[in-house]
């Protein structure tokens, strides 16, 4: 079944990729729940008597879509999981925006967008087009695609309207990709000039940087000073399974080792690691989470956060036992096990691509988060999307936001509900502890800045485009590893 959307749904289940694995195209389940949404949403518009376009901006628009969702999710036994919506939602606006709106301090902490005029374009073949899957409806008016003029619908600008305009995101931390050092689409230059313009607009400390190291790379150890002293970063972002040759590396091995501690002497303590989300067979042990627990165990005072929490998109997530495959989030907590790390302590779950795929497997979505707030602990679970590589967080934010764990699969599994207090600390508040920010500080100072003046501006004529950015086919996907590197 497919559908042929005039209009996107605010709640996107597609195709996208964030360029790190190939694009896993929707099976039945997903495209019966986009078939469902349209269907409702078509019917939905014409009671509230609105434009479908319209409706579909709308809070009941957003509860339609994932009511809708439930529905279809069911018709294949995906009741692990559900959005806790009620049935009037989809058409009682009050309704709609008491459950799908809300005010919890959103911290996310992984970013991403590309400069559209970088010098990693000059390595490209002049025939090349990167992420040319951009929907032309957005770009037309602006942009031309023979000279790569559409690029410029995912920069800094974009970046900073489908972040601060169109989601409830309140701080950011803008990280990188895997890449070599003259190939990197945002350098850490680019990044900054970005965080200045967020400054400017008085957004102070809306927007956090990493710095990229990968110490198996000639180098980039003795870049880690200049990272720290001169541009400031919170953390240094590092992908085990990435290197010269296709070849990754341990943190448990000499030059992990050799990069923890030289962060340790610089004074960063947070080290953010790829770890899941294979980028392929070669060099795919260092995906796993092996070694995450025998170096938090060493270095107790480092903070050790598994962006994508270990999250392999090939292996089918389940309830946890000792004799699990050492595959996805059970590698992490196989991992901590081991090395008696206990919850709560210096490792740390992060959602950035993650959430995003469970969005369209609640069964899945409910074992793993039941397993992560369990195993790596409810003050450790990080929020964090991915974007803009999924053009704006609102959709993982909303449908996280009315996420719960099934009865059926609590009482089997011996889940517990996922509480709004949880839900609060997972957004946002959790993040505040290795990043060292003080959430009731920042959220006065949000109030009144000038990101939020603009937004309540923004607000009274809000235009979401409800676009995703990255590559859609498998085909997008190596173009984009072999222009990468």
């Amino acid at each position: 079944m497919t559908t042929n959307q005039k209009t996107k749904l605010p709640i996107k289940l597609d195709s996208t990729s964030n360029g790190e694995f190939a694009p896993i195209q929707l099976g039945q389940p997903q495209q019966l729940a986009n078939f469902t949404a349209e269907q409702s949403a078509s019917t939905n518009a014409k009671y509230t008597n609105q434009s479908r376009r319209k409706f579909l901006q709308s809070s009941c628009g957003v509860a339609s879509t994932l009511l809708a969702f439930n529905s279809a999710f069911a018709q294949f036994g995906m009741t692990g999981g559900y959005y806790q919506l009620s049935t009037e939602s989809g058409k009682d606006s009050e309704v709609a925006l008491a459950e799908v709106n809300g005010h919890e301090f959103i911290f996310d902490v992984q970013g991403h967008f590309v400069n559209p005029n970088g010098d990693w374009l000059k390595k490209l073949p002049e025939q090349a087009m990167p992420l040319s899957s951009l929907p032309n409806a957005q770009c037309d008016a602006t942009t031309n695609k023979s000279n790569r003029e559409y690029l410029n619908c995912f920069g800094s600008d974009a970046f900073i309207k489908d972040v601060f305009m169109d989601s409830d995101t309140d701080l950011m931390v803008l990280s990188f990709v895997p890449s070599a050092a003259d190939s990197e689409p945002l350098t850490i230059q680019e990044a900054d000039a970005t965080r200045q313009i967020i400054d400017q607009m008085d957004g102070n400390h809306r927007l956090l940087l990493h710095g990229r190291v990968n110490p198996n790379q000639p180098g980039d150890l003795e870049l880690m000073d200049a990272l720290a002293s001169e541009w400031k970063i919170s953390a240094y972002k590092t992908y085990t399974q990435f290197g010269p040759d296709g070849v990754g590396y341990w943190l448990s091995d000499d030059v992990g080792l050799a990069m923890i501690e030289k962060a340790q002497k610089l004074g960063v303590k947070n080290i953010c690691i790829h770890k899941g989300i294979p980028f392929g067979p070669k060099s795919f042990e260092h995906s796993l989470c092996d070694d995450v627990g025998q170096v938090a165990k060493l270095y107790p005072d480092m903070n050790f956060i598994i962006y994508h929490s270990g999250f392999d998109q090939s292996y089918v997530e389940k309830a946890f036992h000792h004799d699990n495959d050492n595959r996805g989030v059970d590698s992490l907590i196989h991992s901590v096990l081991k090395h008696q790390i206990k919850p709560n302590s210096n490792v740390y779950a992060e959602l950035g691509s993650t959430w995003r795929f469970l969005m369209r497997d609640l069964n899945q979505a409910a074992h793993v988060m039941a397993k992560l707030i369990k195993y790596i602990g409810e003050d450790n679970v990080l929020w964090g999307t991915d974007s803009i590589w999924y053009g704006s967080p609102q959709d993982q934010i909303q449908a996280f936001r009315t996420f719960q764990i099934s009865k059926e699969f609590q009482e089997r599994h011996e889940y517990s509900a996922i509480s709004r207090n949880q839900k609060a600390k997972i957004f946002g508040l959790n993040a505040t502890k290795p990043y060292q920010i003080s959430a009731q500080e920042v959220a006065h100072f949000i109030q009144k800045d000038s990101v939020a003046k603009a937004k309540q501006n923004y607000m009274n004529n809000p235009n979401p485009h409800f676009n995703t950015y990255g590559p859609k086919t498998r085909r997008e996907y190596l173009n984009l590893l072999r222009w990468g590197g």
